[in-house]
């Protein structure tokens, strides 16, 4: 297929583009590059690969892009609360408006197939959530991508993924994720400090992300309409038990919990995964492959920030 990825340049995309490349696809991305970022070199030479620099906000630059688009899978966002609320006016532009945005601009034949966090599940600490369950967001973060969730299922021909917290290595790196975040520290510092450890998160790895996507463009006509949570079913951990699952490959890790501090992302929840599973996909990366991984990449890379603010 020919696929457009707006935001293809990131965390995610990067990863995507050159899966979705090798499988056999065409591949534009549209990447405004607003980190300066060169996670996309590698692919220069691919003769089904091209790249647009832009705002994927701005119509006389996304319209032109979608021209050629079977499918477009807008990744283009702010992403984590902390960074939507340093600009909430951007935030709310790209995450949301840019999503009006393409949904106008489209042809009603060409598939889009959202990324939505289960961020937007809030805090549901004594119950699993599935597709069914109610959205409660708790931060700008998850407002907007629930709402522009909601646009891509009513405007048709869509469906959407509600990604898990992602973890592993990416052309282009980030260490604001939780378990990215505590690897780095648990191989550079040798010591975890925990606030409200009993927290729990669902986790995936950012390569089984990119493979939900492939799966969905396999199997767009049986998922549309839909959405899926997109997570490793053995990985709905409290933050105290996964620095527990760090510390397995880092013995000489201190794991301290704080009674004074608070975690200013409150969001705590278990999350099943069972829809996308009976569908026959599977994750191909477990929360160990992941930690291996992360150790690997904070060897490789010097020391520099790679945050999203």
């Amino acid at each position: 297929m020919r696929l457009l990825i707006t935001g293809g340049a990131g965390y995610i995309g990067s990863v995507l583009t050159g899966m979705a490349l090798e499988q056999g696809h065409a591949v534009t991305v549209l990447d405004d590059l607003s980190f300066q970022q060169d996670s996309l070199l590698s692919l220069a030479h691919h003769p089904r690969f091209d790249f647009l620099q832009g705002d994927a906000r701005n119509p006389d630059v996304l319209g032109p892009s979608l021209e050629q688009a079977d499918a477009v899978i807008p990744l283009a966002a702010l992403v984590g609360a902390p960074a939507c609320d340093v600009d909430p006016d951007r935030a709310t532009s790209v995450n949301l408006d840019a999503i009006r945005t393409l949904l106008e601009l489209r042809r009603p034949e060409q598939r889009v197939l959202f990324a939505n966090t289960n961020s937007g599940y809030g805090s549901h600490p004594d119950a699993v959530c599935t597709e069914e369950t109610p959205f409660a967001p708790i931060s700008l973060y998850g407002r907007t991508k629930v709402e522009a969730e909601g646009l891509v299922l009513e405007s048709g021909n869509g469906l959407a993924f509600r990604l898990a917290t992602a973890f592993g290595a990416s052309p282009r790196m980030r260490f604001d994720l939780l378990v990215n975040d505590f690897v780095e520290q648990a191989h550079r510092e040798g010591v975890l400090v925990l606030f409200e450890s009993g927290f729990q998160r669902n986790f995936i790895h950012v390569r089984d992300i990119a493979r939900a996507f492939l799966f969905g463009l396999e199997n767009f006509e049986s998922m549309e309409g839909q959405t899926f949570n997109v997570g490793l079913s053995d990985a709905n951990l409290t933050k105290l038990e996964l620095a527990e699952r760090i510390r397995r490959q880092v013995p000489r890790l201190k794991i301290l919990e704080s009674v004074t501090g608070r975690d200013p992302d409150k969001r705590d929840y278990l999350v099943s995964n069972d829809k996308i599973e009976s569908l026959g996909w599977r994750p191909s990366y477990s929360l160990d492959d992941g930690i291996a991984e992360l150790l690997k990449v904070c060897r490789l890379m010097p020391r520099r920030p790679y945050r999203n603010i």
